[in-house]
C-alpha cells in the first residue's frame, strides 16, 4: 500500500525535524573534540568551529600527565562496572517474582513499589540514612539509594511477564525449580531488555554528579564527572598548569585541557552504545508496550 502525499509530507517534516534535533545535540559535541585536537594558538583566535585546526594533541597529553584524569576515569569504571552488577542483579530479583501470576501479595508489593516513582524521602533525609550507615565517603553511598530503579524493574517486569508460559509448564514438567528456570529459560529470553537496563543503569553511573558531590569527600575518589565539573568551573586547573615548566605551559590553553577532559568522558557511552543499540529499542518496546 503506497503512502499517500499527506503521509509522505508528514514523513519528509518529522524526518527534518528530528534530523535538527540530531544536529543541535551532536554540533557542540562535535566543536568540543575540534577544540580539544586544535593548536592553541587556533583555540584564543576563536577560529576553531567543527573542523580541528592545527592538530594537536597535547592538550590529550597534559590532560593526561598533569592532572587526576587517570584516577579519575579508573573510579568511574569503578563506579559503573560494580554499580550495573549490583543493579542489574536486584532489578531481575525484584522484577522476577513480580512478574509471576502465582506469588502471594503480588498486588501489593506492586502498588508499594510504584509508589515510590511517587513520593520519595527527599535528599537530607537520604543523606541522613546514608550516613547513619556509616556509608559516607564510600562508593556504597553511591550504589545503595540508587541500587533498583521502580521504572527499569517495570519494564522488566513486563517483560518477564510475556514470557510463554508453556516453556514454563514444560521446565515444570522436567523437574525444573524456581531458580533454576529463571537462569536457564527466562534470562537467556530476556537479553534485550537486560541489555537495554544495563545500558540505562551505566549511563546513570558513569554520569554520577550529585550523589558523588554529597557523599565522598576525599579528592582522589571523584570520578570523571566531578572532576570535569571542576576543571571547568574552578580555577584549579589554571593552577595546576602554572606549576609546570614553561614550555607544557605555552603548547596548550585551559580551554583545550577543558574539551579534552569533556571528550574523555563522552567517548565511552558513544562506544557502548553502537553494540547495544538492537537490544535498546527491542527491549524499551516489548517491555513497555507489552502487559
Amino acid at each position: 500500500m503506497s503512502a499517500s502525499l499527506g503521509d509522505k509530507l508528514f514523513y519528509q517534516i518529522n524526518g527534518l525535524i528530528l534530523g535538527l534535533i540530531a544536529l543541535s545535540c551532536l554540533l557542540p559535541i562535535i566543536h568540543v573534540a575540534a577544540l580539544s585536537l586544535s593548536d592553541p594558538h587556533y583555540i584564543v583566535s576563536g577560529s576553531v568551529s567543527f573542523w580541528p585546526r592545527g592538530w594537536s594533541l597535547d592538550s590529550y597529553n597534559l590532560l593526561i600527565n598533569g592532572t587526576r584524569i587517570i584516577q579519575s576515569f579508573v573510579n568511574s569504571l569503578v563506579i559503573t562496572v560494580v554499580g550495573v552488577a549490583l543493579s542489574l542483579a536486584f532489578t531481575i530479583l525484584a522484577a522476577y517474582p513480580l512478574s509471576r501470576s502465582y506469588m502471594y501479595g503480588r498486588r501489593f508489593f506492586t502498588l508499594a513499589i510504584v509508589f515510590t516513582m511517587l513520593f520519595s524521602g527527599g535528599m537530607i533525609p537520604t543523606y541522613l540514612v546514608v550516613k547513619s550507615l556509616g556509608l559516607m565517603n564510600t562508593y556504597g553511598a553511591i550504589w545503595l539509594p540508587a541500587l533498583v530503579s521502580t521504572y527499569y524493574m517495570l519494564i522488566m517486569r513486563s517483560f518477564f511477564a510475556n514470557i510463554p508460559g508453556e516453556l514454563e509448564e514444560a521446565a515444570r514438567i522436567d523437574g525444573c525449580g524456581e531458580f533454576r528456570y529463571m537462569m536457564r529459560i527466562v534470562l537467556p529470553l530476556s537479553l534485550p531488555v537486560i541489555a537495554t537496563v544495563s545500558l540505562f543503569y551505566a549511563v546513570g553511573y558513569w554520569n554520577s554528579f550529585i550523589s558523588v558531590l554529597l557523599y565522598i569527600q576525599d579528592i582522589d575518589k571523584y570520578n570523571l564527572a566531578v572532576l570535569v565539573q571542576r576543571m571547568i568551573k574552578s580555577q584549579s586547573l589554571l593552577q595546576e598548569i602554572n606549576n609546570l615548566p614553561v614550555q607544557e605551559q605555552t603548547a596548550v590553553t585551559p580551554e583545550g585541557i577543558k574539551s579534552a577532559g569533556i571528550i574523555v568522558m563522552v567517548i565511552p557511552m558513544l562506544i557502548i552504545y553502537p553494540f547495544l543499540q538492537k537490544y535498546f529499542i527491542k527491549g524499551v518496546m516489548i517491555g513497555a508496550i507489552k502487559g
